[in-house]
């Protein structure tokens, strides 16, 4: 018998595979002062949990795996309204 997995669910939440150990190990080596605080981190999360758009991990709306849009302080939420926004400007490089 197959495992179902929570449609509902966070990756963190569902089995650990190699896959998911990868994505955790990225967002872990962001630099510092690219990532949001914990508590920003979680609250997002949380948001992303109550949000229709979530499926196995992703966001519907733009493909991303939320733990990773949640990590950067350059992402906000695609949806709109957004349920969380950025707290950085993205660096365009002076263009």
């Amino acid at each position: 018998m197959t495992q179902r997995y929570c449609k509902k669910c966070l990756l963190r939440d569902m089995p650990e595979g190699e896959y998911f150990k990868n994505l955790y190990e990225y967002i872990a080596g962001l630099p510092q002062e690219d990532k949001v605080s914990d508590d920003v981190y979680e609250s997002r999360l949380e948001q992303c949990k109550r949000c229709e758009n979530l499926l196995n991990g992703m966001c519907r709306l733009c493909g991303c795996y939320v733990e990773m849009r949640a990590a950067m302080k350059v992402r906000s939420c695609p949806r709109v309204p957004a349920l969380w926004t950025a707290q950085a400007m993205p660096d365009t490089g002076g263009l």
